[in-house]
């Protein structure tokens, strides 16, 4: 049974009178247990619970309650995968820890992906391919790229970055780095869903590439030697084949198809983000729901200002995504990132047969996933500022996909014919940054996770708790300090 948090609340906690404190105060519903020596604010009196140094939820609703509320050891700042990740992995080794964001969990930029967990996420998009791609995505037509001129020229400095880090020696040191993270994460994920008890929400039958001609084959072997370099099981498959193991798709379309077998998809991504966020109050943290104003350390602490009021703590994990930079910036903190925005939209499901497994057409640039009561088109890349409204070319990378996603497969009109629209924060060197800022003691940052959040939330989460926590970390930190940055 796991506890439902009522996400119109503004403050939901495992004792949900601990409304009453106001905001900045935590009421754990249970005296949880953590290994022996931890970082500040960290539980150490517990009996049960305990594995490998982090507490094990047993999601027991009838334990008492402490007798009095204690105020949060560290703030969270953003309920996405990240973010939340990040609070149930401090939860777990004993800190308390409040979340805060202003909407409820998962309904931002980690609601709006398509899904899929799957180790062939390595190869980021500034791999060294791209230069040689570049001449043809230029002209602002292709379904991968489109841009906004004056978006461009502004941040000329950070994409010029982040195209020289596509060459070969630094696309050598992101891919095994990625690698660990994603790697990591799906272990956590498998584990995670199922004490939070939403593993039905997780397909395990893989996903497809899919090429129309024999050429965009031909030029998928280096990809399936990177695969094959490190270990992501993968096998090719004739138009033929791609009919029988997906007979929702169209003949005559597809020459031909990779299956990456070393990947799962998740039928309803915000459903799994709460998942998640319910099992961290039930395990004794609290999330508040406030606008976040504003950032500031004062006498060895950080107080943030929402249009609640203000809440304080030794320590803050900022883990705003595409909302990062606005925070960071009047610290001192500069952070690089490039808006790649991207849309989705709705399919109803048609015709005899339904769709098991997310598509990737090569050609058109978009995934297809099977979700819970529809099918989820996703779009290739718009680079745009964050809350710029939809812009010509934007619309037309849409149409773009949804014509190719018809001759594709069957499906009905839209029931919500308004594309959802976000932002994905990535740095230039196509690795997030998880780790302390150099610039400020207390202030941790998760953050620039590109179009990846789903997949490397929770490895995230847990190196930035066992940095916090003073443990060993179970993968190496250094590719994404924050520190490499100048943050």
């Amino acid at each position: 049974e796991i506890y439902q948090c009522d996400w119109s609340s503004d403050v939901c906690s495992s004792d949900l009178g601990a409304q009453g404190h106001g905001a900045g105060r935590v009421e754990p519903q249970a005296q949880l247990p953590t290994q022996q020596s931890t970082g500040a604010g960290a539980d150490t009196n517990g009996d049960h619970g305990l594995h490998n140094g982090v507490i094990v939820p047993d999601f027991d609703m009838n334990a008492d309650a402490h007798s009095s509320p204690l105020a949060p050891s560290v703030l969270v700042l953003g309920a996405g995968m990240v973010g939340v990740s990040c609070a149930w992995a401090l939860r777990m080794r004993g800190h308390h820890v409040m979340l805060v964001d202003a909407q409820v969990p998962g309904s931002g930029t980690s609601g709006g992906n398509a899904g899929v967990l799957a180790g062939s996420s390595l190869i980021p998009l500034n791999n060294p391919k791209l230069l040689r791609q570049w001449p043809a995505l230029a002209d602002n037509r292709s379904p991968k790229l489109r841009y906004n001129p004056s978006y461009v020229l502004g941040h000329a400095p950070r994409l010029a970055q982040f195209l020289w880090r596509g060459r070969r020696s630094s696309f050598e040191q992101t891919v095994p780095a990625l690698h660990a993270l994603i790697g990591r994460s799906r272990e956590l994920h498998r584990q995670w869903m199922q004490w939070a008890g939403c593993e039905h929400l997780r397909s395990d039958l893989g996903w497809l590439m899919l090429f129309r001609t024999p050429q965009a084959q031909a030029g998928s072997q280096w990809t399936c030697e990177l695969y094959s370099q490190y270990g992501i099981a993968h096998q090719s498959l004739t138009g033929e084949q791609l009919l029988d193991l997906e007979p929702a798709l169209k003949p005559g379309v597809f020459h031909s198809g990779l299956w990456i077998q070393d990947a799962s998809s998740v039928r309803h991504p915000t459903t799994l983000v709460q998942a998640y966020a319910q099992a961290f109050v039930q395990a004794g943290g609290t999330y508040q729901q406030a606008q976040l104003t504003r950032l500031e350390p004062v006498a060895g602490a950080w107080r943030v200002h929402t249009d609640q009021g203000t809440m304080s703590a030794p320590q803050v994990v900022l883990a705003l995504g595409p909302w990062s930079e606005t925070f960071l910036a009047p610290l001192g903190v500069h952070v690089p990132l490039i808006q790649e925005r991207g849309q989705h939209m709705e399919l109803t499901p048609a015709g005899a047969h339904r769709l098991s497994r997310p598509i990737h057409d090569t050609a058109a640039a978009y995934v297809l996933s099977p979700m819970a009561h529809a099918y989820r088109l996703t779009t290739g890349v718009e680079l745009n500022h964050q809350l710029a409204p939809l812009s010509d070319p934007a619309q037309d990378q849409m149409q773009q996909a949804l014509r190719a996603a018809g001759e594709s497969l069957d499906w009905n009109t839209s029931p919500h014919p308004t594309p959802w629209l976000g932002s994905r924060p990535t740095l230039p060197d196509a690795r997030p940054m998880v780790g302390e800022s150099s610039r400020h003691r207390g202030l941790w940052l998760a953050l620039g996770h590109q179009h990846i959040g789903l997949s490397t939330g929770p490895a995230s989460g847990e190196l930035l708790a066992q940095l916090f926590s003073g443990q060993a970390p179970q993968i190496d930190p250094t590719p994404f300090s924050p520190k490499r940055w100048g943050c």
